[in-house]
């Protein structure tokens, strides 16, 4: 995918409207973001220029600043893993109608700025009356909660999950997508969030000061359909422990190696170890890794095909009511290391959005 981070203007032509980015020097505290300003390039063939409207802060984020994401680019790069906004102006060879329209994109960097080039084809349609930090919320936290449940763990309707971090970006809109579906829902979070999760229809357990594996047991005797792991290390191997025969362990990520030092791709390749030996057994139980981007392996139009068509999935369950759009917070683009500390600080349930617009920003008391 192509992005502003990684973007050359087309035969040094721009558009002329200035682009403002911020920029991830290396490994820093979140005070160590620049601001960065420069023209917009012009779109290439088959590209759009998108003026982005919403753009958030994920996990993903907190570990690149620290080095610790799985595949993460060279510094110097605009983090920014997913983004909503109107397309500005489009390149040859593409299809004519998208000026103009409200467009949502996946892009892993880069959408951390004002402007950014894509090419069309990784851009999806946002239904009309979606907002755009509505539709932000739902992008990759989305499409990851709608594949991992959907996809992956296809849980019968009347099946109990387990979710980990229940209030979290794609924890929410996990159980919210899970309830609808018809499934009893789990959640761990911190007691402060067990009132939200509670009338999301989910039975929270508070990870802090409770036994997760014998409360979960005392809720599940004879063991959940499917745990949704992002948290690594000894989670998994509990999370794995609590399925019933014929359950899915979906694990998401590394959370709790996130300050750790050392080989970035270690505690993932524990986690691959660990999935590849168990399959390996004859339990009836079945464990995956899920990465977004692993859908590349079908081909480029195939994984462009079933990201569309997996999130607007996600738009449509919003409009209906079954999902609801979670911010903790607005914030101006220019506040982003403000941005970026808040969501570290683990207090704060749903997305915080980052709006290129230096008006539009809203404390985190305020967004609650």
């Amino acid at each position: 995918m192509e992005n502003a981070a990684n973007t050359a203007p087309q035969q040094g032509t721009t558009i002329g409207t200035e682009l403002v980015e911020v920029v991830l020097p290396g490994i820093v505290e979140p005070e160590g973001l620049q601001i960065r300003h420069r023209q917009i390039p012009a779109p290439g063939a088959g590209q759009i220029v998108v003026r982005v409207e919403a753009t958030g802060v994920s996990f993903a984020e907190q570990q690149m600043r620290r080095g610790r994401y799985y595949d993460q680019p060279p510094f110097p790069f605009v983090p920014g893993y997913d983004l909503v906004g109107t397309v500005l102006t489009a390149g040859e060879a593409v299809t004519p109608g998208l000026v103009g329209k409200r467009v949502a994109s996946l892009v892993k960097v880069g959408g951390w700025a004002s402007h950014v080039v894509l090419d069309a084809a990784d851009a999806v349609e946002v239904p009309a009356g979606v907002g755009a930090a509505e539709a932000e919320t739902l992008v990759v936290n989305g499409i990851t909660a709608w594949q991992m449940l959907h996809r992956k763990a296809r849980v019968r309707q009347g099946g109990t999950i387990l979710v980990h971090g229940a209030n979290g970006g794609v924890g929410t809109v996990l159980v919210q997508l899970a309830r609808a579906a018809g499934l009893r829902v789990i959640g761990t979070a911190s007691a402060r969030h067990h009132d939200a999760l509670r009338e999301m229809g989910v039975t929270p357990v508070d990870y802090r000061a409770e036994d997760v594996p014998a409360r979960v047991r005392e809720l599940a005797p004879g063991g959940v359909d499917a745990v949704f792991d992002h948290l690594g290390g000894r989670s998994v191997v509990d999370s794995w422990n609590l399925l019933a025969r014929a359950g899915t362990l979906v694990a998401y990520g590394s959370a709790t190696t996130r300050d750790d030092s050392g080989s970035k791709q270690l505690p993932v390749l524990k986690i691959l170890g660990r999935v590849w030996l168990w399959n390996a057994l004859p339990n009836g139980r079945h464990a995956c890794f899920f990465n977004v981007w692993e859908g590349r392996a079908l081909g480029k139009n195939r994984f462009r095909a079933r990201l569309s068509a997996d999130l607007t999935q996600v738009f449509e369950a919003l409009q209906r009511g079954e999902v609801t759009a979670r911010i903790a917070a607005r914030m101006p683009l220019t506040r982003a290391a403000e941005a970026l500390r808040l969501a570290e600080s683990g207090t704060v349930a749903g997305k915080i959005v980052l709006v290129p617009d230096t008006g539009a920003g809203t404390s985190a008391a305020e967004a609650r």
